[in-house]
């Protein structure tokens, strides 16, 4: 079902499970004002490097379901999804309005997983759906999934949001530490203000098409994308062989998602789909920059 954004108070948060550089030249692609600040450390999992991977949060100004009416859990599924295409670390998006709550998780290519509660706290998802999550998330299979499994059983003590406190309870385990005042069930405003009081955090916005063809440049290139010196959010991913793989699948995905999106009058999915269609138009047309200034060296 779809949540509405109601008379209540509705607001968003996307998990990231990655440092805030790796993120940092993904979010500007969904053209919302963001504010990004770290949430700990992913513990038990390092990276290819063997370096420790982190968590970040991403602070939505909440446009599309304050000011267009667009339901929130759509806005933050299409979000979720183009955030982690062509990236190696998921994407969770925790969600609220007057009537329902929920999260969704998205990881590559996979098709999204997530769950809702109604505003009471009455569970309205599938039981596959949290052993999904937690194998995805790869959470402990037995203490993890106890926990998790108990927020899909009736608890008249239980309203939505603490349904959602539960999941973050979880996720603490694996080092999830979200930043004071970012909690769930708070309404867009209020979560801007708390993020904003801390000194780690820092916005995000969208600049322009010219924006995102400089940051397709520095990660094809190998050239820092962001000003720590982090690789893109595809890293490798966006130059040669493995860059035409993904930017075909970019394309091949988005073009569908895009105009079923349009024909649901869903401004969430269709908005997903031109950003794949976009990052992979911007892939296709970098790499055969790269491929002219390669055969002119060699002249």
């Amino acid at each position: 079902m779809d949540a509405t954004s109601g008379s209540g108070p509705a607001g968003a948060l996307l998990l990231c499970g990655a440092e805030p550089d790796a993120v940092r030249p993904a979010a500007p692609l969904l053209r919302e004002r963001l504010l990004l600040a770290p949430a700990g450390v992913r513990s038990g999992r390092s990276g290819k490097s063997g370096s420790t991977e982190r968590w970040s949060v991403l602070v939505p100004e909440g446009r599309p379901w304050l000011e267009a009416g667009e339901p929130v859990d759509r806005v933050l599924a299409g979000w979720a999804t183009a955030l982690a295409v062509g990236v190696s670390w998921p994407v969770l998006a925790l969600w609220w309005d007057a009537d329902w709550a929920g999260f969704t998780l998205a990881s590559g290519f996979r098709r999204q997983v997530g769950y809702v509660w109604l505003a009471d706290g009455t569970p309205a998802g599938e039981d596959e759906a949290m052993r999904t999550f937690a194998a995805r998330l790869g959470l402990d299979p037995v203490l993890d999934m106890e926990a998790l499994e108990a927020l899909t059983r009736p608890d008249p003590e239980a309203e939505a949001r603490t349904r959602l406190l539960g999941v973050i309870a979880v996720l603490s385990r694996s080092g999830l530490t979200l930043p004071a005042g970012l909690t769930p069930g708070e309404p867009a405003a209020r979560l801007r203000e708390a993020a904003l009081a801390r000194p780690d955090t820092e916005p995000v916005e969208w600049q322009g098409r010219c924006d995102a063809v400089r940051t397709e440049q520095g990660t094809a290139e190998g050239r820092p994308a962001g000003p720590s010196g982090s690789m893109g959010p595809a890293g490798p991913w966006t130059r040669g062989p493995g860059a035409r793989v993904l930017v075909a699948a970019q394309l091949a995905a988005g073009v569908p998602l895009a105009l079923w999106g349009l024909r649901r009058r869903s401004g969430g999915w269709a908005f997903a789909g031109a950003v794949l269609v976009a990052q992979g138009a911007l892939g296709l047309a970098y790499d055969r920059m790269c491929a002219v200034r390669m055969r002119a060296r060699h002249r």
